[in-house]
């Protein structure tokens, strides 16, 4: 296994900055998830010193079912595994094996102004959602810039639409610092050019909460059926008429599933091939292309104990790190026992 490095008399140290991400266990993972995401994942495993959390007490906010929610974390794990994450070169968690996650969330609630909370985009999509207006879901980014913050991350992976749930972390670990000391480095994004995946709908992002995703590792008749279903062009109403593939979310998911994505647009704005044609050749290539993902994660799942044997060596590798972290924080703020108490 991959070995995050901590010098054991200053706390954690690395030659390689390190990025922190959760994941959300609430559904299976769809096209949103993996372009905009996990695609990602897999390449900054080698370039920084990668943890990946599956963040299962955020899921809590929409997924009220204990076995479900330990079934769908389960999921997420072989999911990531599939995708090309490797335990051998980063490490993989699980949120709530590590109640200093909450712990420093509560540290962190004491600094941050409850207006901030209530102008964040998330909240202020999840009432839009008509998810449970709880307190989880207001103080949901609390926990999610103590779970980055916590391994002492520089980096976090986001696409730019993220920009500013990522900057509402920046300003907790400032009002933090202002307090207690420069304890913190301000999280700073991993900008990549994820797309924002569609839905079927096409009206709206490819998310679970709203219903419209294509799940990748669905049987392929499944993703044939929901790839058929997907809102094109609501201008091209006849097979004679001319397509525009800029507005086409089918044309738009060809150019990350084929090669020859000038020619489909082509084809769609010369009115040389439908919908349908197009639909059915991107079921094909998405059910191709996700294939040996499905299959190694069939293997995996039928390998008893793998999951547990995987999150425990990502467990052995973070602990160290968290540990001197919270110490740290601990003998900032005033609880526990302070340094040299017998």
């Amino acid at each position: 296994m991959s070995q995050l490095a901590v010098d054991p008399a200053t706390g954690p140290a690395t030659t390689r900055e390190r990025v922190f991400s959760g994941i959300q266990p609430s559904g299976a993972s769809h096209l949103g998830n993996y372009l905009g995401a996990q695609v990602n994942y897999v390449a900054l495993q080698d370039q920084y010193d990668a943890i990946y959390g599956i963040v299962d007490l955020h899921a809590m906010t929409t997924v009220h079912d204990g076995e479900e929610l330990r079934r769908l974390t389960r999921d997420m794990v072989l999911d990531l595994l599939a995708v090309g994450l490797d335990p051998d070169r980063c490490a993989i968690i699980r949120q709530s094996d590590f109640p200093e996650h909450s712990e420093l969330m509560w540290i962190f609630d004491t600094v941050v102004p409850v207006s901030w909370l209530e102008r964040n985009p998330t909240y202020k999509e999840g009432r839009a959602e008509g998810k449970e207006n709880s307190n989880g879901l207001l103080t949901y980014p609390v926990l999610q810039a103590a779970d980055i913050v916590i391994y002492k991350a520089s980096r976090v992976p986001v696409g730019k639409d993220q920009a500013a749930h990522l900057e509402l972390s920046r300003e907790i670990v400032r009002a933090f610092n202002r307090r207690y000391g420069e304890i913190f480095p301000e999280p700073q994004a991993v900008y990549t050019d994820a797309p924002v995946v569609l839905g079927i709908d096409g009206a709206r992002k490819m998310s679970k909460s709203a219903g419209n995703t294509i799940p990748i590792f669905a049987e392929p008749d499944e993703i044939h059926r929901l790839v058929m279903s997907m809102v094109t062009d609501p201008q091209r109403i006849k097979r004679s008429d001319p397509g525009r593939p800029e507005v086409c979310n089918v044309c738009q998911l060809h150019r990350f599933f084929g090669g020859d994505y000038l020619q489909i647009q082509d084809g769609e704005r010369t009115a040389r091939t439908g919908c349908v044609q197009t639909k059915q050749l991107l079921a094909e290539r998405i059910v191709e292309f996700f294939r040996p993902m499905r299959e190694k994660r069939a293997r995996l799942a039928a390998e008893a104990g793998h999951v547990e044997e995987v999150l425990a060596a990502g467990a052995a590798q973070v602990r160290p790190i968290l540990e001197a972290t919270m110490a740290e924080v601990r003998a900032a703020v005033g609880i526990g026992r302070g340094p040299g108490t017998a």
